[in-house]
């Protein structure tokens, strides 16, 4: 038992000094999910997020339904889980895969190019024709986003548990210029803890708007979405402002 409360001890003060040092990237990533939530995940994830708040609720009887089934099933709880593992693995292989050329003289250049590229894709995100021209909207959904919308079909019927979960780790995998952009940005640390925990603080972020489209519906959410809308584009730009003042730091 010693031995575990040791380990475990240990492991807290690895990811406590990971934290501290990669403090700022964590908070910009955060504050990535947060904002982009509103102007992207609502839009994109809220179809999904609905599907699953209806599918559960189909699932109480009416004589058994209370405001807590309806906040905990607005909540979602294991398909953000699933989310996040999915986001949290993707983050510790880009920090792996960095990780492995650290040694190399162009480290730092590769880092500072990773997150110039994560600024590139926010501006994107905040520029209508960037983000036209970035995401290739007019080609319509990738090969590899029907393959996943496939794959995850039949768990919608009962997301719940397991399932719930497993949904959430397989919608993790369809792609979005946000996603990149937190990816790249994880990947910079060339450290697998932190690019796990910086891939964390983006799911984190972006689970308050999507908690909110499945507890007040994505209609009502729109009412609010709109003026949120005029002020996320400038959010967004000062975010890929600070991943641009961190590349030039690292490569300068």
């Amino acid at each position: 038992m010693e031995s575990v409360l040791a380990s475990l001890s240990a492991g807290l003060s690895v990811c406590r000094v990971t934290v501290a040092d990669n403090g700022g990237l964590l908070s910009s990533l955060f504050l990535t999910g947060l904002i982009g939530s509103v102007s992207h995940c609502t839009g994109m994830c809220g179809p999904f997020v609905l599907s699953q708040v209806a599918a559960r609720m189909e699932q109480i009887p009416v004589s058994r339904m209370s405001e807590w089934h309806r906040l905990s099933g607005a909540a979602l709880l294991p398909y953000h889980l699933g989310r996040a593992t999915t986001y949290a693995g993707l983050g510790a292989v880009g920090g792996l895969v960095a990780g492995a050329l650290a040694d190399w003289a162009g480290f730092r250049f590769l880092a500072a190019g990773l997150l110039m590229f994560a600024a590139l894709f926010l501006l994107g995100m905040a520029v209508p024709r960037l983000k036209a021209s970035l995401s290739g909207a007019s080609a319509g959904p990738s090969w590899w986003s029907r393959t996943v919308g496939a794959w995850a079909k039949p768990l919608f019927a009962s997301p719940t548990g397991l399932k719930g979960w497993a949904l959430g780790v397989a919608l993790g995998f369809i792609p979005c210029g946000l996603l990149y952009a937190a990816l790249a940005a994880a990947a910079a640390t060339g450290d697998p803890l932190a690019g796990a925990l910086a891939m964390l603080a983006f799911t984190a972020g972006t689970a308050p708007a999507l908690v909110a489209v499945g507890a007040i519906g994505h209609f009502a959410m729109s009412r609010w979405r709109a003026p949120l809308m005029r002020w996320a584009p400038l959010l967004l730009v000062a975010n890929a402002g600070v991943l641009g003042f961190m590349a030039w730091q690292l490569a300068a």
